[in-house]
């Protein structure tokens, strides 16, 4: 029941080796392999490989295995290596003859590829509808809150005046950021590999340009050493995308674990979000936040992986190429776990009042005390001298905080602005 067996036993530990989890990881490209088959089949058809009647046998045969799909009864047992020759077998035993022909002029390797390709191809879109759902959130947030003051700090030391609206619009165009990424990367993923066989191309008379059209691909990957080359390169690309989402991701949890600490204590989240202690009552924990703050550090590190597997391989495939299926699939269902409960988490959160009297913030306003200096006239480095020496004798009392006008400042977020770019991508 393999693809490749020419009636040599294999090794049994050898062959557990080998195979790893691939049927396990499989289950996530069922039906791309299936939709795959499919145009595969009907160009065939289209070359005069396949009659128009085994054509057809054959499409009933794979729709009833989506169908299986679909209703959850599709399953790859201990007897295949994979989705691939599971599916081969499936329409061998119903089709006979005509079910061994589905394999003309295409290797497990294009297979892969394209799979791959279409999985990808799928869930960056996926990816970047979620993250464009929580730009939103986060817009709507700082539409909300923007007449609300927040301290801003550098260096962990209390800075200037900053707002809650300046805050969550702030991640809020980093997430755009991270959508050129995704738009980048869907263009090298939107690249048919099919037709590319083992990596050689075929002598069959296939037409690459019919099974482009037929899965949606946008343009081929013409030169089919190029497409093999593409293994290792798509799973480079879409997990450095999903490793900037995740980088983003983390540093606003990490803003989030420390502004309800009490210590900030800026803001706050209901009771059901947070989690307790097992012996000190008062606790309320953000495990949420912490949690994706460790799955995106842990989502960073898979890029790096990437690389290092795949880096010092010369042309054509190898083996090792297995080897990174397994947590590039991790990265696209992960991220797009943590985007699902960011949205649903964020949108609960509570912004508190800050009480300004406060000891700490004393300075907070030493900036505007020293544009009020260069407004009358003074240059702004005598200014800060000016400035500089009241905190240091004690004498410095703030005067009201200023408004910031330019766009983009505190008091002029250019909302608007940012909602465009996100909508532009």
């Amino acid at each position: 029941m393999k693809l490749w067996d020419k009636g040599i036993s294999i090794d049994k530990k050898i062959e557990k080796f080998t195979v790893g989890n691939d049927r396990e990881l499989d289950m996530h490209l069922v039906e791309y392999d299936l939709l795959a088959s499919k145009a595969h089949a009907k160009m065939l058809g289209k070359v005069g490989i396949l009659t128009s009647e085994e054509v057809a046998a054959i499409e009933v045969e794979l729709d009833k295995l989506q169908q299986q799909f679909e209703n959850g009864t599709f399953q790859i047992e201990e007897d295949f290596e994979d989705v691939h020759s599971k599916i081969e077998f499936e329409l061998t035993k119903v089709l006979g003859d005509t079910g061994k022909k589905i394999h003309t002029a295409r290797s497990r390797n294009d297979q892969v590829l394209v799979a791959m390709q279409l999985y990808f191809k799928e869930n960056l879109l996926e990816i970047s509808a979620k993250t464009k759902q929580l730009i939103d959130v986060l817009l709507g947030l700082a539409d909300a809150h923007q007449e609300k003051l927040l301290p801003g700090y550098t260096h962990l030391q209390v800075a200037m005046p900053s707002s809650f609206g300046l805050w969550f619009s702030a991640y809020a165009e980093l997430l755009i950021d991270d959508l050129y990424l995704m738009e980048a990367g869907l263009k090298v993923v939107d690249q048919n590999p099919l037709g590319s066989a083992a990596g050689y191309g075929s002598s069959f008379p296939i037409d690459r340009d019919f099974t482009t059209k037929e899965l949606g691909f946008s343009t081929l990957k013409y030169n089919v050493v190029a497409a093999q080359l593409g293994r290792g390169k798509c799973e480079r690309t879409v997990t450095a995308n999903i490793s900037s989402v995740a980088n983003t991701l983390a540093r606003f949890a990490m803003d989030i674990c420390l502004y309800m600490s009490q210590n900030f204590d800026f803001i706050t989240f209901p009771d059901e979000l947070t989690t307790g202690s097992s012996i000190m009552p008062h606790k309320k924990n953000p495990d949420v936040f912490e949690l994706i703050r460790g799955k995106c550090n842990k989502l960073q590190s898979i890029a790096n992986e990437m690389i290092l597997i795949t880096n010092n391989l010369p042309s054509g495939y190898h083996r090792d190429y297995q080897l990174i299926k397994e947590n590039s699939i991790y990265a696209v269902e992960n991220i797009k776990e943590v985007l699902d409960i960011f949205i649903h988490s964020i949108g609960l959160v509570k912004v508190k009042d800050i009480d300004l009297q406060d000891e700490k913030y004393k300075y907070l306003f030493t900036v505007d005390s020293i544009n009020d200096l260069v407004m009358q006239g003074k240059s702004f480095r005598e200014a800060y001298q000016v400035i500089g020496g009241e905190v240091q004798d004690g004498t410095y009392k703030a005067a009201e905080g200023k408004k910031h006008s330019h766009l983009g400042s505190k008091d002029n977020l250019a909302l608007e602005e940012i909602k465009k770019k996100k909508d532009e991508v």
